[in-house]
């Protein structure tokens, strides 16, 4: 079983990365529980602003000093975005929140947003990195329908393999092998408002791993049976984004 979470986040420059000073609620965001504030210390809520107010608009994961990885459907040109760390709840002022206009943009430069729903089912280049100037050094390791929550949701899902997402009767040839499918039972999934954030892992030693980004559901719904939540699959793009930092 594997949470999915739209978490919240602390600055985290006294960290190790993937440990949690708090840990994460282990319990069964469709059908989620609230997390416990900042036990997801690595998530962020990408905002957007229109007519003088900003809202949440997709998830987002801390991966390094100053870098955050979330999907690239997430983006408008027209808008402007900010990157909200410490946000446990999106209606309430937080003393451990801060917001941080992004520096730079840089999308994967295989994706397409004319063709949006292509180019996420077909070719999964999902994905782009965020740089945050603010002088912090962060750390990381390393969906639709319905109302946002204001307080951050996480779910436990089980992780459908490739074999089984990709049959007929499922995604099918939707599925690439840059794609991670999670869920697919009809009750527990991502959902509106939960793009770009994390598919969380958590390894033998107990410290956790992003291991996908949220990128698309079925049409049909977001908790829909046989249709589960499909993630960029982040270790199928470690050189890209290992390029884009190391050159930025």
């Amino acid at each position: 079983m594997i949470p999915i979470v739209l978490a919240s986040v602390l600055i985290a420059s006294a960290l190790g990365c993937g440990n949690p000073p708090i840990p994460p609620v282990t319990a069964r965001v469709v059908n989620g529980v609230d997390a416990k504030p900042h036990s997801w210390p690595w998530q962020i809520s990408l905002q957007y602003e229109r007519d003088g107010v900003w809202r949440h608009t997709c998830g987002g994961s801390l991966i390094a000093a100053n870098w955050v990885m979330t999907a690239a459907h997430c983006i408008n040109d027209q808008f402007s975005y900010r990157v909200f760390v410490g946000k446990h709840n999106l209606v309430e002022e937080e003393p451990t929140s801060k917001a941080i206009l992004p520096e730079k943009i840089i999308v994967h430069e295989k994706w397409n947003p004319i063709f949006v729903i292509l180019a996420e089912t077909f070719f999964g280049f999902d994905s782009q990195l965020v740089y945050v100037d603010d002088g912090n050094r962060l750390c990381l390791c390393v969906l639709a329908g319905g109302p946002i929550a204001d307080k951050l949701q996480q779910a436990l899902m089980p992780v459908a393999d490739h074999a089984t997402c990709s049959q007929p009767d499922w995604w099918g040839i939707a599925v690439r092998d840059t794609m991670v499918c999670a869920g697919g039972d009809g009750i527990v999934a991502g959902c509106n408002g939960d793009s770009g954030g994390p598919l969380n892992c958590q390894n033998s030693d107990g410290a956790w791993e992003v291991h996908g980004i949220a990128s698309f559901v079925s049409g049909l719904g977001c908790n829909y049976v046989k249709k589960p939540t499909v993630f960029t699959r982040v270790s199928a793009f470690n050189d890209w984004i290992d390029q884009v930092m190391m050159s930025n």
